[in-house]
């Protein structure tokens, strides 16, 4: 086990998802992870819970959903390089990028015109 605790869970999803499994329980989290796992739940991909230190997380619907190492950082103009890395298409699932505005996806975070750091991405 890693020191990354955002990529340690989300392989743990992968994982649980390659295995046929519908809900993992992960013991170790952190705000960043919950702030991650609140976008990723928005768009309806996860559900999760907490309980005590718990973390139980129910897999609805993904494709692969990704931590980005080494976390680079991007200006607003190069967003566009990184979706076209990461995303098999245009449209289809997002970049979660940390901004100076917080956690968000990279379509909001070119409509406000700020860059950051990319953590992870979902498809």
């Amino acid at each position: 086990m890693s020191q990354d605790v955002v990529a340690d869970a989300l392989n743990n999803l992968m994982n649980a998802k390659r295995a046929g499994k519908n809900e993992i329980v992960i013991k170790k989290h952190s705000k960043l992870l919950i702030n991650v796992l609140d976008i990723v739940k928005e768009e309806g991909y996860i559900d999760y819970s907490i309980n005590g230190m718990d973390l139980k997380i129910e897999i609805k619907n993904i494709n692969l959903i990704m931590a980005i190492k080494p976390r680079f950082t991007v200006s607003v103009d190069k967003i566009d390089i990184y979706v076209r890395r990461y995303l098999p298409a245009k449209n289809f699932g997002f970049l979660i990028i940390s901004t100076n505005k917080g956690l968000m996806k990279h379509d909001d975070a070119l409509e406000k015109n700020i860059g950051g750091c990319l953590i992870a991405y979902i498809y």
